[in-house]
């Protein structure tokens, strides 16, 4: 399992609800379309965080970096409901930082180590 983060600040036009249902509606289509495992999507609370931290997080479970790699190319194709999909979500974003994360110590770690 790999957790891919995103952490989004909206754009001063876009609405927080708005972008909370164009999300959902994109990470539906990736995950009925089983390139992506599962999502969930969060709110700053209270307006608590570090300096630096945004307002939203999305989190998006795949299951290895071949599934993210597919993720990437669906994204990538021609569909004209994925493009409206994605166009949607996007259009909303200001600011992003992205990172991908893995539970820890993983097996393949593990085993790499034994190995040294």
């Amino acid at each position: 399992m790999n957790l891919y983060h995103c952490s989004v600040d909206l754009r001063d036009n876009a609405k927080a609800v708005g972008f909370a249902v164009a999300v959902e509606a994109w990470m539906g289509h990736l995950k009925s379309s089983g390139v992506i495992q599962s999502w969930r999507l969060c709110r700053r609370k209270l307006g608590f965080g570090a300096p630096r931290a945004r307002d939203f997080l999305l989190e998006i479970e795949v299951e290895d970096m071949t599934q993210l790699d597919m993720a990437f190319r669906f994204t990538a194709t021609s569909d004209e409901n994925v493009e409206r999909l994605y166009t949607t979500v996007h259009q909303m974003v200001g600011e992003v930082d992205i990172a991908l994360y893995r539970p820890f110590p993983d097996p393949e770690r593990a085993e790499r180590m034994a190995l040294i």
